[in-house]
């Protein structure tokens, strides 16, 4: 599957545009703590390249500075992965390895199907070393297939990635929609539509929504499998006594969560 919907959907000004492949040497010396790391990156990525990078003076968004970071630019990136290469690991090498936060288009097989997913994190400063930084936490897409692009949800979802449609207060507010977006796909998943956080208080609680329908459902999961399999009648009455209320909690969930998502 190409990057091109993505990249299309970003609308990247020509001047951002620096189209430079990104030697795996580089996230060999910066973000590879450990030796499977290393052979992670050296056997797990196609192809790493660095398609745009945004600054004040080519989108007219002011930098970010305060206590705890400081955003200067941001980089948009894409990478391949090959078959059988740990998708979630290497995303997380690359955020780390980059010293600007980064959105991260990478193409990688899932159940054999080609798919891409669009990842971003925060970054600040590491409280210990002068010059360094930590990520706080990479949101990241569930795997998207060349046939769910052209669905109503995936296109919404593009659509919130337009430079044009990104808060333009800093370069945080403006990377943090990304971020929104990323919420906002995972919240349609349950809510069955596409919509923006409207506020950071709308996005922790969609997260939380989000965070909780997915406990919920492996809870379910889990009793269900050992309903299936219990032979004592108590113990039974008892397993579906707890899958209904739990059923019940999924749904006054998801209502809440429409709730939020309207």
């Amino acid at each position: 599957m190409s990057f091109a919907a993505f990249l299309d959907a970003l609308a990247l000004p020509a001047d951002a545009k620096v189209e430079q492949r990104v030697p795996k040497k580089l996230l060999v010396e910066q973000g590879a703590p450990t030796a499977a790391d290393k052979r992670q990156i050296q056997d797990g990525i196609d192809e790493l390249q660095w398609v745009a990078a945004l600054k004040p003076t080519n989108i007219g968004v002011p930098m970010f500075r305060d206590a705890d970071r400081e955003y200067l630019e941001i980089a948009v990136l894409t990478a391949v992965f090959r078959q059988n290469a740990k998708a979630a690991r290497l995303i997380e090498l690359i955020h780390r390895a980059i010293p600007y936060p980064v959105l991260l288009v990478s193409s990688f097989l899932d159940a054999d199907k080609r798919c891409v997913n669009v990842s971003a994190a925060h970054k600040r400063f590491a409280q210990n070393e002068a010059g360094k930084f930590v990520i706080d936490e990479i949101l990241t897409t569930s795997p998207i297939a060349q046939d769910v692009v052209t669905t109503a949800t995936a296109q919404a979802f593009l659509g919130s990635l337009a430079l044009s449609r990104l808060p333009t207060r800093d370069l945080f507010a403006f990377y943090q929609g990304w971020m929104d977006g990323i919420v906002g796909l995972a919240a349609s998943s349950i809510t069955g539509r596409f919509s923006l956080p409207e506020s950071p208080e709308q996005t922790r609680q969609m997260r939380e929504s989000i965070a909780r329908n997915s406990r919920i459902i492996d809870e379910l999961s889990a009793l269900r499998t050992q309903a299936v399999k219990e032979k004592q009648m108590n113990r039974l009455v008892e397993l579906n006594m707890n899958i209904k209320r739990l059923e019940s909690e999924l749904a006054a969930n998801q209502s809440a969560l429409n709730g939020i998502h309207l």
